[in-house]
């Protein structure tokens, strides 16, 4: 655990006072998909003044900026949903008409801003491509580089949503198609852009190896993607080989390595990891909105880090998920907060407005224990997330880059390939990939492995990665029962409903709704 500083008690009454009850209005100053970065090229990376480069390609690659790492956006739909994260109502604060609870319990509806912001931030990307790729000042490895970047948008889009319009040319609108034909357009993208792209480019550009770590994403998941309405688990194809072929192109290249230091690959500072393949450069100078400090940490946590805005006690880590790493796991300690607080000067911090009957106490505890998702979530229950580090003094916006895609779950996506090839979980090269894995963690080697165990390792690899909702629903444990959520079997629920204000949009109803919402 991760034993933080923060505010004296003085200090604690000042936060208490101030802090607002109903955070509507300071969450709503987040992103949306009309947001307009001050930043439209990216800029440089503000910790080794690397310039992402000038090549008239920035707007289609700052739409990634929207969403990626920000509340109520395409992250919290692929986290909040799964058996690793929450957004507990604490009393009067994150209510917000239930829509986070309702995503927890999969209690899925149209009307959810979040679904709203995945849908609109990702066509944005799709039209910003597609604006570029018809002006015709691309050359062949830009337009190869555009041309794998919409596939990774409509990935998204066929991942959270199904059926939807594949659009290619600006201001042709396209028929909504079901999810196979999604997946055999995003498959072709790939594979035709790839003998034009290359294996190292600008900073955040895409190069050869983007476009195999995706395809091996979108191969892993093929049998899901290809499944019929409703979705039943078991009536796809299988693309286990073709997955292990694209990650063995990322291995083999020799572009990629482990990188042996957490901080070096999630922290402040973790531009040029080896590991990264595919980033989004977020920038704190220029406010790009990566703002995970301000979406988990209690309001008093602040001064621990004196954070130029007080934080808004939002998102924490089921306890279930927190105890499956192993003490001796580096993972542990260097993804979560957790335990009492203290401010820079090691005085605890308090939370003055605790209830008294509870048993927390005035001191800010970071408990893994979560008394209840609603409707009085302890203020201060559940381990914070950390994965992203902060930095003192850092802004609501922060400097770190965000992981879409990296060398890591590259590893483990071919060990999976392999065992679901082979039916075997103790396949040795299989084993030898996850021990890899957790080698880097130093948590001790595996000598055998099950499906189920296999799922919860790259779930304590991948945490706050925005992949656990794929994964849980390639592991058919998307239905289970977890902590406050009942069990389901309703497979139409593998697809996220289209958002309601996307329908009322088109006039010309060709854009209609999945049949079980």
């Amino acid at each position: 655990m991760r034993y933080l500083t923060k505010i004296t008690f003085i200090l604690a009454l000042v936060f208490v006072a101030f802090s607002c009850t109903d955070l509507n209005e300071s969450l709503n100053s987040g992103f949306t998909e009309n947001f307009t970065p001050s930043n439209p090229g990216f800029g440089e990376s503000p910790n080794t003044n690397i310039p992402v480069p000038s090549d008239g390609m920035g707007a289609a690659f700052t739409t990634l900026l929207n969403g990626s790492a920000a509340h109520e956006s395409y992250f919290t739909v692929q986290e909040v949903s799964t058996d690793q994260m929450v957004i507990t109502q604490k009393g009067g604060d994150w209510f917000d008409g239930g829509i986070w609870l309702n995503m927890h319990r999969h209690d899925f509806r149209p009307t959810n801003p979040g679904l709203n912001n995945g849908w609109s931030g990702n066509y944005g990307g799709v039209s910003q491509v597609n604006d570029l790729l018809a002006s015709g000042n691309m050359d062949e490895n830009q337009t190869a580089q555009l041309r794998t970047l919409r596939a990774y948008y409509y990935w998204r889009l066929m991942d959270m949503f199904g059926r939807i319009k594949i659009i290619t040319e600006p201001g042709v609108d396209s028929p909504q198609v079901d999810r196979p034909e999604v997946f055999d357009y995003v498959v072709s993208e790939l594979l035709e852009s790839i003998p034009d792209l290359t294996p190292t480019a600008g900073y955040s550009r895409i190069t050869s190896g983007t476009a195999w770590a995706l395809l091996a994403r979108v191969y892993l998941n093929g049998e899901v993607y290809t499944r019929p309405y409703p979705y039943t688990p078991g009536t796809g194809t299988t693309y286990w080989q073709e997955a292990i072929d694209a990650a063995d192109e990322v291995i083999n290249s020799g572009m990629y390595d482990l990188d042996p230091s957490f901080e070096s690959l999630f922290g402040p500072a973790n531009v040029q990891s080896p590991e990264h393949i595919f980033i989004v450069p977020f920038d704190e100078a220029t406010g790009t909105g990566m703002h995970f400090a301000q979406m988990t940490l209690h309001y008093p946590s602040q001064l621990t880090w004196n954070l130029a805005e007080q934080p808004w006690n939002g998102y924490s880590s089921l306890e279930a998920f927190y105890n499956s790493y192993s003490d001796n796991d580096d993972r542990k300690e260097a993804f979560f907060i957790a335990g009492p607080q203290f401010d820079a000067q090691g005085n605890p911090i308090l939370d003055v407005a605790f209830d008294e009957a509870d048993d927390f106490g005035p001191q800010v505890n970071y408990t893994p224990f979560i008394n209840e998702l609603a409707p009085n979530g302890s203020r201060q229950a559940g381990v914070r997330l950390g994965k992203f580090s902060f930095k003192m003094g850092q802004r609501p916006d922060m400097d770190n880059d965000y992981t879409l895609l990296r060398y890591g779950d590259v590893l483990l996506m071919k060990a999976e390939a392999i065992a679901r090839l082979n039916d075997n979980w103790n396949d040795p090269t299989t084993l030898l990939l996850v021990n890899q894995i957790r080698d880097r963690a130093n948590a001790p080697a595996l000598s055998s492995l099950t499906e189920e165990e296999f799922e919860a390792e790259r779930g304590r690899e991948m945490f706050q990665e925005s992949i656990r909702r794929t994964d849980q629903i390639r592991f058919n444990t998307w239905g289970d029962a977890w902590w406050e959520k009942a069990a389901h079997s309703n497979d139409y629920k593998n697809v996220m409903p289209i958002p309601l204000p996307q329908i009322q949009a088109t006039t010309d109803g060709s854009l209609t709704q999945h049949p079980d919402y």
